[in-house]
Parts: C-alpha cells; structure tokens; sequence
C-alpha cells in the first residue's frame, strides 16, 4: 500500500448500472512549486508596474513641458524612480529564479 492517503468522494452508478468508486489523492504542499510560482508573479508584476511608471513618467514630462509647473516635475521624478526599483525587481527576480533552476538541475 502506497503512503498517500486517498479519499473516497464520490460513487456513482454508471450506464451499466455497476456501483463505481471514485478515488482521489490529496495534493501535499510543495515548496518547490511554491516558490516557483511567487518567483514569476513577482517578475510579472515588477515589469508591469515598470511600463505603467513609464507611460505614467512620460505623461507627467508632456504636462511639465506644457504647463511649465514643478508639480509635474516632481511626480515625474517619482514615476522614474518607481520604474526603476520596480524593474530592478524583476532583474532581481529573474536572476533568483535562474540561480535556482541552475541549482535543481545540478550544472
């Protein structure tokens, strides 16, 4: 017998009238998958806050050149700098993800 525990959720009857058992093995954590996956949303999520900062950036530098006001520049100031810890984000991240995929497959 296996070390899985299985459960029994559901019995039917089929078209030919036979009692069916229906099993299903419960999912275990793991932490491999986990990580995994937090590593890639916090690369999507780094780069997607990085082209908002950037269309927002670019926004702010049309109004400051339009209206000749230091409010625009300073929230220009502040996309900028938001793209550029998100994007050191996502290089972050990347670079984790790749030294542990490198790490799994014993280079």
């Amino acid at each position: 017998m296996t070390n899985h525990k299985q459960v029994f959720y559901q019995s039917q009857l089929d078209h030919k009238s036979k009692l069916v058992l229906r099993r299903r093995t419960r999912r275990r954590f793991n932490p491999r998958i986990f990580i995994d996956r937090t590593i890639e949303t916090t690369a999507i999520v780094s780069l997607l806050l990085t082209g908002f900062s950037g269309v927002g950036a670019i926004g702010c530098w049309g109004m400051e050149i339009a209206t000749s006001s230091q409010h625009w520049q300073h929230q220009k100031k502040t996309c900028l700098g938001m793209m550029l810890v998100s994007f050191s984000g996502f290089l972050g991240s990347s670079l984790v993800g790749a030294s542990l995929s490198i790490q799994r497959d014993k280079f």
